[in-house]
C-alpha cells in the first residue's frame, strides 16, 4: 500500500503560495482512509495547548498512524509569508494543524515527493490544463483574463454565487474561456464546476 501512496499524482489537488506547495488537507484525508480506513491522526498537546510556544510564536505537531505505524511532523504557525507568527490566533493554529497532518500524511507516501521538491512521481500520467496558443489572444485580452482569473481565485473563498456571476456575464468565447480557465488552479475550477 505504501508503493501506492507513493505513485499518487497529487498535482490536481496541491496549490501554489509564495513558492510552496500545500496539499488539500481534505482531499489527502480522503486518500489515506481509502488506502486504510482504520487511519488516524492525532494532535499533540503540550500541556492545555495544542501548540508548543517558541520564542513567542508557535509550532504545531500531528501524528498520523497508518497501517499501525505513528509518524509525527512538526510544522511552525505561520503568516501568508511562511513567516512563524507572534501570539498566532486560534485560525491560524488550526491551519497550521491540518497542514501538518497533511504533512505528517506524506510521511506514509502520499504527496511525499512535493516535500523533495519534485514535480510528479515516476510512472505517474501528467493531468495539465495547457493554455491557448500564444498566437490565438492578443496581450490585451490575455491581461484582462488574467484579471478575471486573480478575482475568481479571491472569489471562490468569500462569495463563491458571485465568481459564479462573473463568469455567466464575461461574454467570453472558446478561445477566452480555455485561455481563462488555464490560469485557474485546481481548487478554483472544483468550485466553478460545483453545482448549487
Amino acid at each position: 500500500m505504501i508503493d501506492a501512496l507513493l505513485k499518487t499524482n497529487v498535482n490536481d489537488h496541491v496549490e501554489k503560495k509564495n513558492g510552496l506547495s500545500y496539499l488539500s488537507w481534505a482531499w489527502a484525508w480522503a486518500e489515506a482512509l481509502k488506502a486504510d480506513p482504520k487511519a488516524t491522526f492525532k494532535v499533540e498537546m503540550f500541556g492545555d495547548k495544542c501548540y508548543m510556544e517558541i520564542n513567542g510564536t508557535a509550532m504545531v505537531w500531528v501524528t498520523v498512524t497508518m497501517f499501525d505505524k505513528p509518524m509525527t511532523c512538526q510544522l511552525p504557525v505561520m503568516d501568508f509569508r511562511n513567516k512563524a507568527i507572534p501570539n498566532p490566533d486560534a485560525f491560524a493554529v488550526n491551519t497550521a494543524i491540518m497542514r501538518c497532518m497533511t504533512k505528517a500524511l506524506s510521511l506514509h507516501g502520499l504527496g511525499l515527493y512535493i516535500y523533495a521538491g519534485e514535480d510528479i512521481p515516476e510512472q505517474a500520467p501528467v493531468p495539465k490544463i495547457k493554455p491557448v496558443p500564444e498566437m490565438e489572444l492578443p496581450d490585451d485580452e490575455k491581461v484582462e483574463l488574467q484579471e478575471i482569473a486573480d478575482l475568481l481565485k479571491e472569489l471562490v473563498t468569500t462569495d463563491l454565487d458571485h465568481a459564479k456571476e462573473v463568469v455567466a456575464t464575461a461574454n467570453l468565447d472558446e478561445p477566452q474561456k480555455l485561455y481563462l480557465w488555464s490560469l485557474l488552479d485546481s481548487k478554483t475550477r472544483s468550485a466553478l464546476k460545483k453545482k448549487d
